[in-house]
């Protein structure tokens, strides 16, 4: 068999597993020459090791099998987690080349694994063994065994010839397509962001965040301007600030005409392809639509689920949003002294954080001096860590990162033994896509010897040099839900790569993250974070309690924008291949009847992505799965009065959630991790509680 000495030039950083601590990728010496090459030495390494595995003529075992299937494909992992970690947060045109070049390819080689009769057979028949009682197995290895057979089932391995070589067809397209759809939403972000040349203009903003526009700007080089760099959801931060109206609706319309523009950065005839794909895809594998092949692989199961959560949610959220808009419209009357004034969706964040102001004495402005970057991750995110769970961070600076951004910690575990590492990449800049997201560099495995090296992305605007990095409150809860993700892969503890941390159903991934942004509002955890940038004092306590007892205001609009993106997502993942519109002109109508037919359609709430920038769907993972985040919200609001209920900040409660939940990883079902944790199933009842929704109505 090939090993990738063989397959690969020696001076190929990829050749061999890095020798640095935690096999940390090395950086300093990958160059892009290197990625096309490593990958395709990886897949052949890879199919010369799946021929080993079929071609062995002893009976199928868990060693000669599961094992030798969970060891392979070594090479091809330590270069594709590299390749799109870089390619995500820093990337380059060939970087992006190089994505699109290889993403039919490794399509094709996932389908020739898992279209190989041979090697289904072989599975097969270590599966009847087991149930026969001839071979016994763990509980972690029955589960993979479980998920295995399904994997194969769901891959097409039932199909005949032809619907295998067309569903081939299908994933290479698919594959393209959907790395085509991330290229163009990076480009349309950076050319929809909005260039200032007056600072007059900025009326509003914090000092702070004008001296980073400005910064910006010059950066691209636009010296002497303010630029307004565009995040990736349609609502803007700067909207609460910027007092001027017409650079308020500037900024708005750039935002929600992203990927409709016609230009080379349009993406609505890439979207309506991958909507018909999908699609047939799933009519091939024999399910009626594209959401129903998504939810049968997630802990919802059925589409019909996932529409009753949304349409039980959605009437009573939007009822709250239409109350905080007529209070928001008086405002805005009032201060236009125009009684024919309409509030529009640039209006509304920024006469919230007036309103916020009003009925609490705090808003945005007073806050950021006390949210400095480094103080909440250090004494806010890793303090809140280490109180729960024992561990402990040490700065590695030796260690580096593929930016220079990135910061490199040693997680310690409570008994002094290195965990893993931890990778943070805060800042935004022109080559990173937009949003916050967490990547595995490498999985951890008992069964390989591995311990996790995670890394955390955000897109934070940089101070200038020598100037402190001032946060919104809302990136101070994205700080610690997107290293809840970090932890679950840091405290894996299973046997199997593929097991390994993340590693859930898609509905139930986001789960252990969002239980993590408890702690940003612990009180004891608040109050250790948030001190004055300058003078180190503390955060009035009023000020603390007046956070804490404010943090249902606006639920109306973020839970009714969060609803209006998921009813979409499902909304294009429903359709069959001849429902699916042929003409671009007709994707905003499509999108428009969607949010009507679910009562969603509020004019100043648009949905948090509208169709033509929603990069989860069209080009990441979600697909028909971003009610994924409600869905795991009913767990995460359970959870919360767990702890409530178990004294809160307590290391006891923190290793009881480790061991039922963040260590098991993909190695069991998730329900029954969840189960064994709270003693019951899940009860929406927090849920509705925590979003207002208890005893709201369901009519305005």
């Amino acid at each position: 068999m090939p090993d990738s000495s063989q397959l690969l030039d020696p001076a190929n950083p990829f050749t061999t597993a890095s020798t640095l601590p935690y096999a940390l990728p090395d950086f300093a010496r990958v160059l892009d020459e290197h990625y096309v090459p490593a990958v395709r030495a990886g897949m052949a390494e890879e199919l010369a090791e799946v021929e080993a595995i079929v071609t062995d003529p002893e009976p199928p075992s868990v060693e000669n099998t599961l094992e030798a299937l969970e060891r392979s494909g070594s090479l091809l992992d330590r270069v594709l987690s590299v390749l799109f970690n870089v390619s995500s947060a820093d990337a380059t045109e060939s970087l992006e080349d190089i994505e699109e070049l290889v993403a039919p390819e490794l399509s094709a080689h996932h389908d020739a694994i898992f279209m190989d009769a041979r090697l289904y057979a072989r599975v097969a028949a270590l599966d009847t063994a087991v149930r026969d009682g001839d071979v016994t197995v763990d509980a972690e290895t029955s589960w993979l065994l479980e998920n295995l057979l399904r994997d194969f089932r769901r891959s097409g391995i039932d199909l005949a010839p032809a619907d295998q070589e067309r569903l081939r067809d299908l994933n290479a397209r698919i594959t393209t397509l959907e790395s085509a759809f991330g290229r163009k939403i990076l480009a349309g972000a950076n050319a929809a962001s909005v260039l200032v040349d007056d600072v007059t203009d900025l009326d509003g903003m914090p000092a702070d965040a004008i001296a980073a526009a400005a910064l910006a700007a010059e950066e691209r080089g636009e010296s002497g301007k303010y630029l307004l760099e565009m995040q990736l959801p349609t609502q803007q931060g700067v909207l609460a600030s910027l007092r001027r109206r017409d650079v308020r609706e500037r900024v708005h319309r750039a935002a929600t005409t992203r990927g409709a523009t016609g230009d080379e950065t349009d993406t609505r005839a890439i979207l309506l392809e991958l909507a018909r794909l999908r699609a047939e895809h799933a009519l091939l594998l024999g399910h009626e639509h594209h959401a129903a092949y998504i939810a049968e692989d997630a802990t919802a199961k059925t589409t019909e689920a996932v529409t009753a959560i949304l349409a039980r949610l959605a009437p009573a959220a939007a009822a709250n949003a239409r109350r905080e808009a007529h209070e928001l419209q008086a405002a805005l009357v009032t201060d236009l002294c125009d009684p024919g004034a309409v509030l529009e969706p640039w209006d509304w964040a920024y006469y919230a954080e007036r309103l916020r102001k009003e009925r609490y004495a705090i808003d945005d402005a007073l806050l950021r001096p006390y949210l400095e970057l480094d103080r909440v991750v250090r004494d806010g995110v890793f303090r809140a860590a280490h109180r729960l769970y024992g561990i402990t961070f040490v700065d590695r600076p030796d260690l580096v990162g593929y930016h220079p951004d990135v910061q490199t910690f040693e997680v310690f575990d409570a008994d002094g033994t290195g965990l893993g590492l931890f990778l943070a990449d805060l800042y935004t800049r022109e080559s990173k896509r937009g949003g916050a997201w967490m990547n595995t560099l490498v999985d951890q495995s008992d069964l390989l010897g591995l311990r996790p090296v995670v890394v955390n992305n955000l897109n934070i605007v940089r101070a200038p040099a020598g100037e402190p990095t001032l946060l919104v409150l809302d990136e101070v809860i994205t700080l610690f839900h997107e290293f809840g993700h970090a932890l679950h892969a840091l405290f894996s503890d299973v046997r199997y790569p593929s097991h390994s941390g993340t590693e859930v159903p898609r509905d139930f991934v986001e789960y252990p993250s969002q239980v993590n942004e408890m702690w940003a509002w612990d009180e004891e955890i608040l109050t250790g974070y948030a001190l004055h940038h300058e003078t180190g004092e503390p955060m009035p306590e009023q000020w603390v309690r007046t956070l804490i007892d404010s943090r249902q205001f606006n639920e109306g609009f973020a839970t009714t924008e969060y609803l209006a993106a998921a009813i979409l997502d499902q909304a294009w993942h429903t359709l069959t291949p001849d429902d699916v519109p042929t003409d671009v002109e007709d994707v905003l109508a499509f999108e428009a009847a969607a949010l009507t037919a679910a009562g969603v359609d509020l004019d100043a709430v648009p949905p948090r992505y509208r169709t033509t920038y929603f990069n989860h769907v069209f080009g990441g993972g979600y697909s028909a799965g971003y009610y994924s985040y409600i869905w795991s919200e009913v767990l995460d609001a359970d959870t919360v009065e767990w702890f409530g209920e178990n004294g809160g900040l307590r290391r006891e409660n923190g290793d009881a959630f480790r061991r039922a939940l963040l260590s098991r990883g993909g190695s069991s079902d998730p329900m029954d991790a969840f189960v064994a944790l709270r003693g019951r199933a899940p009860a929406i009842e927090a849920l509705l509680a925590r979003r207002g929704l208890a005893s709201a109505p369901t009519e305005a």
